[in-house]
C-alpha cells in the first residue's frame, strides 16, 4: 500500500511531528498518485510545507519538486524528538546493531522485508537541542522505486527517560480516538505500516514515531543523462567532437613536453554555455540539443610519450569548484611523465570555478535554483565523456601531438583519475563512460547529503545558508531537498552501476579508491558507502576493518579501496561536524605518494590491485 492522495486531510504540515512543518522527512504524505511515473507517485508538497528564505519570507516552491517520482536514495530519514539523545542507538562503530530485532531505530525495505544497515545521529551543527533533528544514515545505497518504513523506539532524553510519542502518533499506534483529521485519513495506511513492521519482527507497542517514504525511480534519476550521452556520442561518432587549438606551449615544465589549449565543439543541451543556464527539454521531457557549444580543454604530453612510446590518455577530474588548470599541478605532471600518460582535462561545468557565483546566488536568493546547477552538471559530465572520445579520436592524429612524425597518443585504451570532487563525480563518470575501462578515484565520498556538514570546505557555504535558514532543522530539510536534485548526478545514484547492474548500453568498469584517514574535506565515511556500492575489496594489511567490505590479502582484479594513515592525523569525528584543525589535512597528500602512483599505474594498465605498502599504508 502506498500513500493515498490525501493522507494529511488537506494540511500542509504533518501534525505527527508538530515541532516543524516538513518533518518527518522524507515522507509519503507528500506524494500523490501518478499514472505517468515508474513509481506511480509524484512528490507533492503543500504551499507552506517547505522552509522559507529569511530574506524574502517566501516558502520554497513546492512546484519545483513535482518533477520527482519519489525521494532520494541517499537521504537520511529524519525527525524531531524533544530532548533526544543517541544513547543506546546504532552508531558508526556498531552498525551491526541496526540489523538486530532489538534495534531502537529501524529502516525497513518493504520489498525485501529486510532491515537496512544504518547509524543514528543528532544534528550537532547546532548546540541548541530544539534545533537538533534525529537522523538515520543508511550506510548502503537505498534501492530505487522502493517503499521504506522508518520506525523509532526507546530514544531517551538526557535524564534517561523514554521520550513520549506525540498525541497524533499515539492515536495512530494505539487506535484511540482523535479530533485530528489526519488520524482518520491515514488509519488504513498506518495499519499497513504496523503490519509490515510486525511481519519483520518489530512490535508497534513501544514505537515513538513511524512513517514511510518511497525512493525515486532509476529512470527518473538517470534518464536525462543517458539520453544526452547516447545521443551526443552518436552525433560525434568515433572521430569525437571537432575542436580548435588556441595555444601550444612547449616545455612548460620539466615533465611536460607540450601543453595544448583549445576548444571542443560539442552538442549543447543547455539554453546557453553560460553558468546558470538550464537544460532545454523537449515535449517528451528529455533534454533536447540546442545547437552546439564551445568548451575549453587542455592536453599535456609528457616527455616520456615523445620518444617512440606513445602514452595512454588519462583524464583528470578537478576538485571542488575548480578548473582544468588543476592539470598544471606538478604532482600530476610528474605522474604523467613517470608513467607515460597523456593528460586531458576539462572544466566540470555545473560545479566549476565559473559556477561559484551561481551556487551562492541559489543559497541566498532561491534555493530551488540549485536544481539548475544540477541540470548544468549534466552538460559538464557529457563534456567530460566527449573529451575522452576526442582525444582517442581524430585529435590523436593532429600534427600538434606528433613528434618526429609519430603521434604521442596511444588510442588503444584510455583511463580516468580524479581527486576530491573529481573522485566523487568519478563514480558517475565511470558508470557512464563507454571509452574508459578503469579509473582511480582519490578522496571520494557520497552522497553529498552526508558529506556537506562533515567538510571544512562546506563551512563558509553553511554559514551563508544559515543566514537564510537560521533554524538548523530548516537547514537539514533544505539539504534533503537539495539531495533530491543532486541524485541525478550524485555518485550515490551511480555507484551501484559501475561493475554490476550496468546501465543500458554501458560496459563493465572497475575502480580503485584511495582514501586519506582523517580527511578534513571529504569524509571517509562517505568513501565507505561508495566502496560498498562498487563491490570493492579492502586491500590488506589495512589500517582498520571497514564494515560491509571484504578484505583481500593477495593481488586481485576487480574494484578496491586503500586507506592511507598519515602519522599524527586522527580519524574524522563520528558526528556530523568537520574535523577540527589539529594539524595537517591529509586530503591532498595521498596522490603525491610514490606508492600511490605505482599502485594507480598498475591498476589502470593491468586491472590488478596489489598491496604495495610496507605494512599498513603509512607514509612513514
Amino acid at each position: 500500500m502506498g500513500a493515498s492522495d490525501d493522507l494529511l486531510a488537506g494540511e500542509d504540515c504533518d501534525p505527527m511531528v508538530p515541532h516543524r512543518c516538513g518533518l518527518p522527512f522524507p515522507s509519503d504524505v507528500w506524494t500523490r498518485s501518478a499514472e505517468d511515473t515508474p513509481t506511480g507517485k509524484r512528490v507533492h508538497f503543500g504551499a507552506a510545507t517547505l522552509p522559507s528564505h529569511e530574506s524574502s519570507g517566501a516558502h520554497l516552491s513546492a512546484e519545483a519538486f513535482t518533477q520527482f517520482d519519489g525521494f532520494s536514495v541517499g537521504q537520511a530519514p529524519m525527525t524531531y524528538l524533544e530532548g533526544a539523545t543517541v544513547t543506546g542507538l546504532p552508531s558508526l562503530t556498531d552498525i551491526d546493531a541496526s540489523l538486530l530485532a532489538s534495534s531502537p531505530t529501524v529502516l525497513l525495505n518493504t520489498v525485501t522485508g529486510e532491515a537496512v544497515p544504518h547509524f543514528a545521529e543528532l544534528d550537532l551543527t547546532s548546540d541548541d537541542p530544539a534545533e537538533q533533528v534525529l537522523m538515520l544514515r543508511p550506510v548502503v545505497r537505498l534501492d530505487d522505486a522502493t517503499r521504506y518504513i522508518v520506525a523509532i523506539r526507546g530514544v531517551v532524553d538526557g535524564g534517561g527517560a523514554t521520550i513520549e510519542p506525540t498525541e497524533v502518533f499515539r492515536a495512530l499506534r494505539d487506535g484511540t480516538e482523535s479530533d485530528d483529521p489526519t488520524v482518520a485519513a491515514r488509519r488504513d495506511h498506518y495499519d499497513d505500516i504496523f503490519g509490515r513492521l510486525a511481519d519483520a519482527g518489530y512490535d508497534k507497542a513501544d514505537l515513538q514515531v513511524a512513517w514511510d517514504f518511497t525512493t525515486s525511480s532509476l529512470e527518473g534519476k538517470t534518464g536525462w543523462m543517458l539520453h544526452m550521452r547516447d545521443e551526443a556520442l552518436a552525433t560525434v561518432g568515433a572521430a569525437g567532437p571537432s575542436y580548435v587549438i588556441d595555444e601550444v606551449v612547449d616545455a612548460p615544465n620539466q615533465y611536460i613536453a607540450r601543453r595544448i589549449l583549445g576548444r571542443m565543439t560539442v552538442p549543447l543541451y543547455m539554453e546557453s554555455v553560460d553558468p546558470g543556464a538550464k537544460l532545454v527539454l523537449g515535449a517528451d521531457g528529455m533534454p533536447m540539443q540546442n545547437g552546439t557549444g564551445e568548451f575549453a580543454f587542455m592536453v599535456q604530453i609528457p616527455n616520456s610519450a615523445t620518444t617512440g612510446t606513445p602514452g595512454f590518455p588519462l583524464q583528470n577530474g578537478h576538485g571542488l569548484l575548480g578548473s582544468l588548470d588543476e592539470g598544471r599541478n606538478s604532482w600530476l605532471a610528474q605522474l604523467a611523465d613517470e608513467k607515460n600518460y597523456v593528460l586531458i582535462t576539462v572544466n566540470f561545468v555545473g560545479f566549476a570555478e565559473d559556477d561559484e557565483s551561481v551556487v551562492l546566488s541559489a543559497i541566498i536568493e532561491d534555493f530551488t535554483r540549485f536544481g539548475d546547477i544540477i541540470q548544468r552538471q549534466h552538460q559538464g559530465m557529457i563534456n567530460s565523456l566527449l573529451a575522452m572520445r576526442m582525444v582517442r579520436g581524430d585529435f590523436a592524429n593532429d600534427d600538434a601531438v606528433k613528434f618526429n612524425g609519430v603521434s604521442a597518443i596511444d588510442t588503444s585504451a584510455g583511463f580516468y583519475r580524479g581527486d576530491s570532487q573529481g573522485g566523487i563525480y568519478g563514480h558517475t563518470y565511470m558508470a557512464l563512460t563507454t571509452d574508459v575501462e578503469r579509473g582511480l578515484l582519490g578522496e571520494p565520498g557520497g552522497p553529498y547529503n552526508l558529506l556537506l556538514n562533515r567538510s571544512v570546505d562546506f563551512s563558509p557555504f553553511f554559514a551563508i545558508l544559515n543566514t537564510q535558514f537560521p533554524d538548523h532543522i530548516d537547514t537539514q530539510i533544505v539539504l534533503g531537498l537539495a539531495q533530491m536534485f543532486w541524485d541525478r548526478t550524485d555518485p550515490i545514484t551511480y555507484c551501484n552501476h559501475i561493475n554490476d547492474n550496468l546501465l543500458p548500453n554501458t560496459p563493465h568498469h572497475e575502480v580503485l579508491s584511495h582514501v586519506a584517514i582523517g580527511d578534513y574535506q571529504v569524509s571517509p565515511h562517505g568513501a565507505h558507502i561508495l566502496a560498498r556500492g562498487v563491490n570493492a575489496k579492502s586491500v590488506t594489511p589495512a589500517y582498520r576493518p571497514i564494515w560491509g567490505i571484504e578484505e583481500a590479502s593477495q593481488p586481485f582484479t576487480g574494484s578496491g579501496i586503500v586507506e592511507f594513515q598519515f602519522p599524527g592525523v586522527p580519524e574524522v569525528p563520528l558526528t556530523n561536524v568537520p574535523p577540527q584543525d589539529l594539524g595537517m589535512d591529509p586530503h591532498d597528500e595521498v596522490r603525491k605518494l610514490q606508492v600511490s602512483r605505482d599502485q594507480t599505474d598498475q591498476f589502470l594498465r593491468t586491472g590488478v590491485i596489489e598491496h604495495l605498502c610496507s605494512g599498513i599504508c603509512d607514509p612513514e
